[in-house]
């Protein structure tokens, strides 16, 4: 459709790269997560994938912000950190997807979803043996028994709710079952 001198019409857009990659640049998937997981996730990432941000860090600074000569170093990190999302998924799931939900509602302000950041780096602690730790920082806030900013009370409800339903789940799984009646 022409209006005056300008031709309004959809665009129909690729987003596809046809540059092809040098041969000795590996293949790496994306991370595929969102802005709140990756929030959630993302000082266990760093503790995790540490060694190799450094190496891409060093590479970046050896090169001038050198993009093709730190391809390699760039997709060790990714793995890596893809790699740790699968483990928290894995193990767990249910307090990541709290955390996370809670970054969204609340517009990405970690202060208001500390409950709920609690249980999920308690369950990542105890299995994946990680801990969130802000660079720089003496005390960590999120560790700080009488914060000043304690978050909203919709996440701590949740958290309770997540917390009593979590244990009545195990304690009805580990009841014993009763014997069955003889007569």
């Amino acid at each position: 459709m022409v209006l005056g001198q300008f031709f309004t019409a959809r665009h129909e857009w690729e987003n596809i790269d046809k540059n092809q990659l040098p041969s000795d640049i590996p293949e790496v998937d994306e991370v595929g997560a969102t802005s709140a997981p990756l929030l959630a996730a993302s000082y266990y990432i760093g503790a995790k994938c540490k060694p190799y941000n450094d190496d891409f860090m060093l590479c970046k600074d050896e090169n001038n912000g050198g993009s093709l000569e730190c391809l390699k170093e760039g997709r060790r990190v990714t793995r890596c950190a893809i790699s740790v999302l699968k483990d928290i998924n894995k193990y767990c799931f249910d307090e990541f997807k709290l955390h996370y939900e809670c970054l969204e509602q609340e517009n990405h302000r970690t202060g208001h979803c500390r409950p709920s950041e609690g249980v999920l780096g308690k369950c990542i602690f105890q299995h994946l043996n990680l801990e969130k730790k802000i660079p720089g920082v003496e005390q960590q806030i999120h560790l700080k028994p009488n914060p000043i900013f304690t978050g909203t009370s919709k996440d701590k409800k949740k958290t309770a709710e997540f917390l009593k339903a979590r244990e009545s789940s195990t304690t009805t799984a580990s009841a014993p079952a009763s014997a069955p009646a003889s007569n």
